[in-house]
This record gives structure tokens, C-alpha cells and sequence, in this order.
């Protein structure tokens, strides 16, 4: 039998993940600082300014396909037609000329075509007797052709401003005759761990310490080419130290993030630090796990104080910070999309804050979508994380959850 839910109150009604994230949007900017780079080094970047085509694609009529190019006036109505082939077209080196009544010429995918050629037939549907080539009764006519500019014509807009260049769109860059973008700078990013009980890998733990996990999980999160990224290492639980650290980065870098020290231990100085040195816009949230996250501005400078168990620290990264270094970045808005799933196992939820459960998420073969609980939920529990595929969106007003409800679901 599950455990009845209760609800959990605070002195002061904590801010939704919602109204946080509304917060932060309201007060980041993008950068304004712009580079010119070639195609090879734009993927991930974000456009700086519109990007226009410089040349019609195609270029010029082209085959669609392996086949004979023919003037569709020289079809037989109702009954197979001889043509003459005359030559070849290749992709790169043309037919030159123009086709003569009843004639035709052989040609390859991409091909251009006879100036007076409308139509093309693919090699499977005709027959060779030496030169003539036979076209049956049912050849369509005016087929597989590629017409100048019929994906993009010059001038077009390929993408505006804001766009996070894909593989595609270099793809399409290049088509077009687009060799280098403006792109928005990097954002440079430096991010500490804070804790006395943290020991670096390859030291051997004494009692009470552990292995400093969130350095290596942020660094992971951060992995992204709109970023130059800095381990800043470990800061030790002192006010002092800490403060001197921010300041320091924040003369430096675009964006702070330290993971533990925003809770509200006697140790724990993220927010009494921030508070002193620059703005808190709020600190704790109705998220679980990560109630414990400050944000704020240390001069010209933006600060996350994550929490400082792992699985809180990527739920935070993912659900608030990622939509905000998004925005700095200048990249256009992305929401975080949310599907349907019939949850197959029954989760416990306590009402009062937004529950980001770890669960795994499958489809069967009709294409409906289940899921489960990826096991211990626990802010600590990084083995179910590492088992998970996506987070189980469970509202703040949301008690209990039994088996075959549906749920929603965000795709990590």
C-alpha cells in the first residue's frame, strides 16, 4: 500500500520553475559581440545576422534521376515512340546542343539538361535497340526535371538571426554559395565545485570525504561548441575565499556556475556571498530535486548557485540554466517539450514542488509510449540517472501517481 501524500509548506511560498525561468528571461540579454567564421567552423554556433542564398538551387535545370532527357512534343499519343540518343549528359560535363525532333540524349542524376529537353524518363522503363532508344505508351511526360531555383532562389532568406547552425544547414551554406557566416562570440563560462568534503580523483578518501563527481558532470553538460569552458576546481568552505573567487572570475568570464553551497547549512555561503558582492534575483525554487539553486548577477557577470548532489545539479543545469546560457548565446527561444506516457510503475510524490523523477521511457510496436520509474530517486542517485532516458514531469499540485495514469515526460 503506498503511503498517503502530504504537503510540505514553506515559511515563504517558493518560486515556480515557471515564474524562474520567466525571471531569467526577463533579465539576460544576448551578447552583442559577433565573429566572422568559415563553414567549417559554424556548426552549433548561432547566427549573428540573416544569411541570404547567392545563387539559385539548383543552378540550372538538372535530372532527377539515371535516364533519357527528351522534348515531350515528340511523344507518341497512346503508343510507344522511337528516339534517337544523340550523346550523353554527365554531371559536371553537359550535353552540348540543343535536341533535334526525334531525338533524345542519355543522362545521370544532377545532369543539366538540353535547353529544349522538358522531360526525363527513368532508364528502367524503356528499351535499347543500338542508337534508338523505345519509349512505351505510358511514359509521363514533363517528369523528373529539377527547375532553376526551385529550393531556394537568389536572395532568399536561408535562416535569420538567432538560428543554431546545424549539419544541414552548412550543407545548405554551401549550396548556395556561402563560405563564411557572423556568428554570436562564445560565451565563456567558468564553473567551481565548493566543499571541504571533496577529494580530487586518484587521491584515496578519507572518512567523510568524497570524490568531487559534479565537476566532471558539468563539464559533460557544458560540452557545447557556443561555449569556452573553464574548470575553475574546488573552493573550499570559507566566506572569504569564496568571495574573492567570484569577484575575480566575475571580471572575466560571461557566466559563473557552482554547484553546493546554496542550501542552507552553516557551511553553505553561495547565497550570503552573492548577496554581498552582487544581486540575488532569487534563491530556491518548488523543483525537485534542486530547491537550492540561487541566481544572480556579480557585476556584469550572471551566477548559478546549483545544488550539490549530482542528480539535482544535471535537473537544474537542464530545466534552468541551459534555457538561460540559450538566451545569452542569442540562440532563438526553445521550449522544453513535454509528451504524454502511460506510467507502468507507481511513483510517490509530496505535494508542493515540481518532481523531475528519473524514468525510462519506451514505445511498443503499435507506437504507443510507456514508462517507468528508472529506480531510487534520491538527489544522490546517480545510477539511476545514468539508467535513465528521460525526466518524468510531475506538477507541483501532484500527489501520488498510479500505475497506468499518464504522465508527462521530457526526453533527456
Amino acid at each position: 500500500m503506498m503511503i498517503e501524500s502530504c504537503v510540505i509548506t514553506e515559511k515563504k511560498p517558493l518560486l515556480s520553475v515557471e515564474k524562474a525561468q520567466q525571471k531569467i528571461q526577463e533579465v539576460i540579454f544576448p551578447l552583442h559581440e559577433n565573429e566572422i567564421v568559415p563553414l567549417k567552423k559554424a556548426l552549433k554556433r548561432i547566427l549573428d545576422t540573416n544569411v541570404f542564398a547567392q545563387i539559385n538551387l539548383p543552378i540550372e535545370r538538372n535530372s532527377a534521376m539515371d535516364g533519357y532527357a527528351f522534348k515531350s512534343f515528340d511523344l507518341s499519343m497512346n503508343k510507344a515512340t522511337i528516339l534517337k540518343n544523340i550523346g550523353v549528359s554527365w554531371a559536371g560535363k553537359p550535353f552540348n546542343g540543343e535536341l533535334k525532333t526525334g531525338e533524345c540524349i542519355r543522362i545521370f542524376t544532377g545532369a543539366v539538361l538540353p535547353k529544349n529537353a522538358d522531360s526525363v524518363v527513368m532508364q528502367e522503363l524503356i528499351e535499347i535497340e543500338g542508337e534508338n532508344i523505345i519509349f512505351s505508351a505510358e511514359t509521363k511526360i514533363k517528369q523528373n526535371v529539377r527547375e532553376i531555383g526551385e529550393d531556394v532562389k537568389q536572395g532568399d532568406l536561408l535562416f535569420a538571426a538567432g538560428k543554431e547552425i546545424t549539419a544541414v544547414d552548412l550543407g545548405l551554406f554551401a549550396a548556395s554559395g556561402v563560405f563564411e557566416v557572423s556568428v554570436k562570440r562564445h560565451l565563456n563560462i567558468i564553473f567551481f565545485s565548493t566543499g571541504d568534503e571533496l577529494v580530487s580523483l586518484k587521491k584515496p578518501l578519507q572518512s567523510g570525504q568524497i570524490y568531487d563527481s559534479n565537476r566532471y558532470l558539468l563539464s559533460g553538460l557544458l560540452d557545447d561548441r557556443k561555449y569556452n569552458v573553464i574548470d575553475g576546481g574546488v573552493i573550499t568552505d570559507d566566506k572569504i575565499i569564496l568571495e574573492k573567487t567570484l569577484l575575480e572570475a566575475a571580471k572575466k568570464f560571461d557566466v559563473i556556475i557552482t554547484t553546493g553551497g546554496a542550501s542552507v547549512g552553516e557551511a553553505d555561503y553561495a547565497k550570503e556571498v552573492l548577496a554581498k558582492c552582487g544581486d540575488v534575483n532569487f534563491w530556491k525554487i518548488a523543483m525537485k530535486p534542486g530547491k537550492p539553486l540561487a541566481f544572480g548577477k556579480i557585476e556584469n557577470c550572471y551566477f548559478f548557485g546549483l545544488p550539490g548532489n549530482p542528480i539535482a545539479v544535471a535537473a537544474t543545469f537542464e530545466v534552468i540554466v541551459k534555457p538561460a546560457l540559450d538566451r545569452l548565446s542569442g540562440a532563438d527561444f526553445k521550449p522544453i517539450w513535454k509528451i504524454k506516457a502511460v506510467c507502468k510503475t507507481p511513483l510517490n510524490k509530496v505535494i508542493g514542488r515540481q518532481d523531475y523523477q528519473r524514468g525510462i521511457l519506451s514505445q511498443d510496436e503499435t507506437g504507443n509510449l510507456s514508462v517507468i520509474s528508472a529506480g531510487k530517486q534520491g538527489s544522490n542517485i546517480l545510477s539511476a540517472m545514468s539508467k535513465a532516458n528521460c525526466y518524468i514531469v510531475l506538477p507541483a499540485d501532484c500527489a501520488d501517481v498510479q500505475i497506468d495514469e499518464s504522465v508527462s515526460v521530457v526526453l533527456l
